[in-house]
C-alpha cells in the first residue's frame, strides 16, 4: 500500500509539474490573422437568408479570410451532374471583398451532418472512390486558378475515432489517395488537413498535408447536458503538440476558434438564451480571442458567424457580431491608414 501511495503521489507531482511549465510558457503571445469559418445550409437551418448572412459577413465585418466548403452532397446532387453556382458565387464575392478562401473538399465538410455524401453515392458500394476522386479532381479543376483561392482543405478531421454525425458512409482507406490527387491537380496551393484538438494526438493529421489545423473548443456539452469546460488547460499545450510533430507557427492553424454555444440535440431556434449562454456569453468569447493568442497559431478562423447573425437579426442582440468586427480589423484599418 505504502508503495502504491509513493508512486501515485510521483505521478501527480510530476503532472502537476508538467501543468506549472506549460502554464508559465503560455504567458507569451503571438500575432494571429483571424478569419471566419462559413456554412450556407447551416445559416439557412437558422431561418436565415444564407446570402444575405455571407455578404453581410464580406462587407461588414471585413475579414481577410474565410473558410467555405464545396459540399459533395450540394455541387452533385445526382450522379455526373454537378452544380457549382452556389460556390461560384460565395468564391467571386470573397474576391470583391478582398478576402481569401480556404476551400474544403472531401466526403467530411464543417457542420452538421458531418459527412455531406450524395444520397446516391450510396448503392455505388465498390465504386464509391472512384466517384469521390472525380468529385474532387472536377472541384479542384474548377477552382485551381480562381484568385479568391488561398487554400485547399482535404476532408475535415478525417482521423477522428469517436461517433460523431452521420458518418457511417464515410471511407477513410482513401484519405491519403485524395490529399495526392489534390496536390497532382493543382501543385501550386498547399492543403490544409485538420484534427479535433483535445480529443486527438494529431500524429496523422499532422503529417498528412502542409498545414495543419487544429479545433479550439473551450466548453462543451454533452449528451446528458453536463457542462464541461478546458479552461484548466494551459494555451501552450496546442503550442508544443504541434511543435511536437514538427508543426511550426507558421503552419499551424486554429481552423474552428469556439464563438458559439454549444448545442446537442437543439438549436439556437428551440433553445432559451439563458441556456445558450452558459456556453457562450460575450465575455467567454472575448477569452476565447484572448487565449487564442497564446496558443502560438499563425492563423484562427471563428467559428460560429451564422450564430452572431442570427442574434444580431432574430434578437436584437449585436454584441457578438461587433466582437468580431473588432477583432477582425487588420492593423491598418485600426489606424486607419
Amino acid at each position: 500500500m505504502p508503495k502504491f501511495f509513493f508512486i501515485t503521489g510521483a505521478v501527480l507531482l510530476f503532472l502537476f509539474t508538467v501543468w506549472l511549465f506549460l502554464a508559465f510558457a503560455s504567458t507569451k503571445t503571438y500575432p494571429v490573422n483571424f478569419g471566419i469559418s462559413f456554412n450556407q445550409n447551416h445559416a439557412a437551418s437558422l431561418g436565415l437568408n444564407w446570402k444575405d448572412t455571407y455578404l453581410a459577413l464580406l462587407e461588414d465585418l471585413h475579414p481577410q479570410y474565410i473558410r467555405i466548403a464545396a459540399m459533395w452532397s450540394e455541387v452533385e446532387k445526382e450522379d455526373g451532374i454537378f452544380d457549382y453556382s452556389d460556390v461560384d458565387w460565395m468564391m467571386n464575392e470573397a474576391q470583391k471583398n478582398g478576402a481569401k478562401v480556404l476551400l474544403v473538399v472531401g466526403q467530411k465538410a464543417p457542420r452538421w451532418p458531418e459527412c455531406h455524401v450524395p444520397s446516391w453515392v450510396h448503392d455505388k458500394n465498390s465504386e464509391r472512390a472512384a466517384y469521390v476522386f472525380r468529385y474532387i479532381q472536377t472541384t479542384v479543376l474548377r477552382y485551381a486558378n480562381h484568385p479568391a483561392l488561398e487554400f485547399w482543405q482535404v476532408e475535415n478531421e478525417p482521423f477522428i475515432r469517436f461517433a460523431f454525425g452521420d458518418c457511417a458512409g464515410y471511407d477513410n482507406t482513401i484519405f491519403g489517395e485524395e490529399v495526392e490527387l489534390v496536390r497532382q491537380t493543382d501543385p501550386i496551393h498547399e492543403i490544409i488537413v485538420t484534427d479535433s484538438g483535445e480529443l486527438s494526438t494529431w500524429r496523422r493529421a499532422s503529417r498528412a498535408g502542409d498545414i495543419f489545423g487544429s479545433t479550439l473548443y473551450r466548453v462543451v456539452r454533452t449528451p446528458r447536458g453536463f457542462i464541461f469546460s478546458y479552461n484548466w488547460l494551459p494555451a501552450s499545450f496546442y503550442r508544443f503538440k504541434s511543435m511536437f510533430w514538427g508543426r511550426r507557427y507558421e503552419n499551424f492553424f486554429i481552423v474552428e476558434l469556439q464563438a458559439e454555444p454549444w448545442f446537442t440535440d437543439t438549436t439556437p431556434l428551440d433553445t432559451p438564451i439563458h441556456v445558450q449562454e452558459e456556453t457562450m456569453d460575450p465575455i467567454r468569447m472575448k477569452k476565447h480571442i484572448a487565449y487564442a493568442r497564446h496558443v502560438g497559431a499563425s492563423r484562427a478562423y471563428f467559428w460560429g458567424v451564422e450564430w452572431w447573425y442570427f442574434m444580431k437579426e432574430k434578437n436584437g442582440d449585436a454584441r457578438y457580431w461587433d466582437i468580431a468586427k473588432e477583432t477582425l480589423l487588420s492593423p491598418k484599418q485600426k489606424t486607419g491608414e
